[in-house]
């Protein structure tokens, strides 16, 4: 997986190269121009995480759907086998 590239990313992976661009930016080590760079790729990151997490709502809520097409609250849902 390239440097660059938040494609094939997991949401953990995104999220840890996010956190490691904000402190290199925070750490007033790094040029301007690379700050700015670096803030343009973490603008990705953050996309590509929020992708990921809407992704996760819409599965939570399909899953969470009982035989009409309201949501139902979790304690609503029918116990699985074995629980």
């Amino acid at each position: 997986m390239s440097r660059g590239n938040s494609q094939d990313m997991t949401f953990e992976q995104a999220l840890a190269q996010l956190e490691k661009l904000v402190n290199e930016i925070e750490s007033g080590r790094v040029p301007l121009e690379e700050s700015i760079a670096k803030y343009a790729q973490g603008t990705g990151l953050i996309d590509k995480c929020r992708s990921i997490l809407d992704q996760a709502e819409r599965k939570i809520q399909l899953l969470a759907r009982g035989q009409g097409d309201e949501l139902k609250p979790a304690g609503d849902l029918p116990e699985q086998p074995g629980e």
